[in-house]
């Protein structure tokens, strides 16, 4: 059930972290934060040395867990976090961290 009472309107996050980003645990770091939020959805490096995220769930989940890309953990420095919402497929089960260099769903 959404916050008011109705049903729960899940949307989609693609997020691109840019910076210093791959090799300080990142996708840990956002693997952690997804789960902590109920988020489905993956995380994984981007051959240009950028973290790519998707992630479903609702608006105020999502923008909760790009406040905590754009800080990052310790060791990372965050230039910049592209994000883009649209609507959500509903075909995550979890939230996964998955093999560098994914290439999407």
């Amino acid at each position: 059930m959404g916050a008011v009472g109705g049903p729960m309107i899940t949307i989609r996050l693609e997020a691109t972290v840019h910076g210093v980003v791959t090799g300080v645990g990142f996708r840990v770091f956002a693997f952690d934060a997804a789960r902590a939020l109920g988020l489905t959805g993956w995380v994984a490096n981007d051959r240009t040395g950028t973290v790519r995220c998707v992630a479903e769930g609702e608006r105020s989940d999502l923008d909760a867990l790009v406040r905590m890309l754009e800080r990052g953990p310790a060791g990372s420095i965050v230039d910049r976090v592209s994000a883009v919402f649209m609507p959500s497929t509903g075909s995550f089960r979890g939230f996964e961290i998955r093999s560098s260099w994914h290439g999407g769903d």
